[in-house]
């Protein structure tokens, strides 16, 4: 299992009231949100019992939903439904992103 998925788990919690806050303007995009924020760590889980070009995959799609889900958060700021998160949640973010992209 990649170490970054202790940190996929631990943005979960302190995402959850982002996208309910998005959801009260938005109700669309804090659905693709969440979408993209469970596909995150199920994908990441299954890239790490997986073998060959599966693995790469699931991980290339972990990385691609963590990104969705950090446009998600940009959208929403640049709509004015939310205040632009912490910085260092948001670096977390990227940084899973990078983690996630290089082992593809």
């Amino acid at each position: 299992m990649l170490r970054i998925y202790t940190d996929v788990l631990a943005v979960i919690p302190q995402l959850v009231p982002v996208l309910d806050a998005i959801e009260q303007k938005d109700p669309d995009l804090a659905r693709q949100g969440r979408r993209a924020l469970t596909s995150i760590p199920l994908n990441t889980a299954e890239g790490s019992y997986s073998r060959g070009r599966n693995r790469g995959a699931r991980y290339h799609t972990a990385a691609g939903s963590a990104r969705e889900l950090i446009a998600v958060i940009e959208t929403s700021v640049a709509f004015g439904h939310i205040k632009p998160l912490d910085e260092r949640l948001m670096d977390t973010l990227f940084r899973i992103v990078a983690v996630l992209f290089k082992n593809t």
